[in-house]
């Protein structure tokens, strides 16, 4: 196996596609000159848990794609829906009130294994489209009732809501902000609930209580009637894999209600099995007004989002205008056929016993992140489900992180690919893992094997050594 992720050109069929590459391709949420100097790391195929490079190495996802792929790579009865839709009906419009089954159907069986209350669906390209569709919707609906004021926008710090113009502000990482002239006047964020780093003393009532007081304290300080909407992650995927304290959902939900405001809940990486139940929001019972929803939809075998609203959103914004007068508000690919029927075939596959291997997995991806935590560069494992991350620290007793200068990220995704697994690497040096929910015991073993195999030979580079040893 090479141990370099750009792959030895030498080994690719057409050494021309990393050149093409280079020249033509932007990739998402990367250096334009450091991608020209790296070059790209080109796939070839998937099948369960298993990718395999154009160099031919066999590797371990433990990512699921980018948090997405949760049923696996290679289920035929997947292609063969798509297939036939492509024959039957490859494309229908949303607009001038035209449709498809598929696209209806989906709906249908979206409102039914949704909290109660989410009646209404949007469907969208992906998770930024969708939390921009919400933002559109939601100042529609303030609008729309006779409350214009209604403007200011909360989510938290870390959090990850997209990349679009509007989404891009509430997400609250360095990278989406920097040169994009974000966050907005109009977004705000409070402090994240991450109990590993929390400057709140006491135990997880009290982390609980903080963010609760800290939602009322910027709305006051906003303006009861000039805030819209808090935007939250039931937990936070690009951010770390932060895991709020169970029953922090619920009071947020709770406090959302008291204070006239909508809650919004982004389970774009959460859902569809991610935490354990179909949604994140299952586990505490909370039904928001408006929930985003994209990757685990169609695993990522096609482009699809979605925006659940709650009635009362969908008829404030029905009754504020003559109804002859449209919502100007759409998009050429919404509801999509193929895209829907894929969508209601991942979902059969869920229920059809992958939604359940998926817990039953749990117990191994539990006992691995325990073993993970004994490591001497290792501060904290947590997560829910089948998503969780690995924090590394210099200083377990501190929690001092690592030198920037050491280029963790960087070194734990080459030693990690080289030992033939692939994760998430954070910025701040935190392993992010989401495999996908038809992983065996066997596999889910050989994952925390491999990143063991990786932390351990990290330990035996001099001046990380000598970094934990300060």
């Amino acid at each position: 196996m090479s141990t370099n992720p750009t792959l030895a050109t030498g080994a690719l069929p057409n050494r021309s596609l990393l050149d093409i590459d280079r020249d033509h391709l932007i990739h998402p949420v990367t250096s334009f000159r450091g991608h020209e100097a790296r070059g790209a790391t080109l796939l070839e195929s998937g099948q369960g848990m298993w990718l395999t490079d154009m160099a031919g190495n066999r590797l371990l996802d433990a990512f699921a794609g980018l948090w997405c792929v949760n049923v696996g790579y290679g289920h035929e009865s997947i292609v063969e829906v798509a297939a036939e839709q492509m024959r039957r009906l490859p494309y229908a419009t949303g607009y001038f009130h035209f449709g498809s089954e598929p696209a209806v159907r989906l709906a249908e069986k979206l409102v039914e294994i949704t909290p109660a209350g989410l009646d209404h669906v949007y469907f969208t390209l992906g998770g930024s489209d969708a939390v921009d569709s919400a933002i559109r919707y939601i100042t529609h609906y303030w609008n729309a009732v006779g409350r214009p004021s209604k403007k200011q926008f909360i989510a938290l710090e870390r959090g990850y809501h997209g990349s679009s113009t509007t989404g891009a502000g509430l997400t609250a990482l360095a990278n989406f902000h920097r040169q994009f002239d974000l966050p907005r006047k109009w977004q705000h964020h409070l402090p994240s609930p991450y109990p590993y780093r929390s400057e709140t003393p006491g135990d997880d009532a009290a982390i609980i209580a903080a963010s609760v007081a800290q939602l009322h304290a910027k709305v006051e300080a906003l303006g009861a009637d000039n805030v819209a909407a808090f935007f939250c992650e039931p937990i936070q995927g690009s951010g770390g894999v932060v895991v709020p304290p169970r029953g922090w959902l619920k009071a947020m939900r709770d406090a959302c209600t008291a204070l006239d405001i909508l809650f919004v809940t982004d389970e774009v990486i959460t859902g569809f099995g991610r935490t354990g139940p179909m949604f994140a929001c299952d586990d505490e019972g909370v039904s928001p007004d408006l929930m985003t929803l994209a990757k685990g939809l169609t695993a990522g075998y096609v482009p699809m989002g979605a925006v659940m609203m709650s009635d009362k959103v969908y008829q404030g914004i029905a009754d504020g205008a003559a109804p002859e007068l449209p919502i100007g508000h759409g998009m050429t690919y919404s509801g999509h056929p193929v895209s829907a029927a894929v969508g209601l075939e991942v979902i059969r596959l869920y229920e059809n016993g992958i939604l359940a291997n998926g817990q039953k997995v749990a117990a191994r991806f539990d006992a691995g992140m325990a073993m993970l935590a004994e490591h001497p560069m290792v501060g904290e494992t947590r997560g829910r489900g089948l998503l969780g991350a690995i924090e590394l620290v210099a200083d377990k007793a501190t929690k001092a992180r690592f030198d920037p200068a050491l280029k963790i990220p960087d070194r734990l995704f080459a030693a990690g690919y080289a030992n033939g697994v692939i994760f998430r690497s954070f910025p701040d040096n935190i392993i992010g893992l989401a495999p996908a929910l038809c992983a065996s015991d066997a596999e889910m073993d050989e994952i925390f094997a491999r990143i063991g195999k990786t932390l351990d030979g990290l330990l035996d580079e001099r001046d990380i050594r000598a970094a934990l040893a300060a």
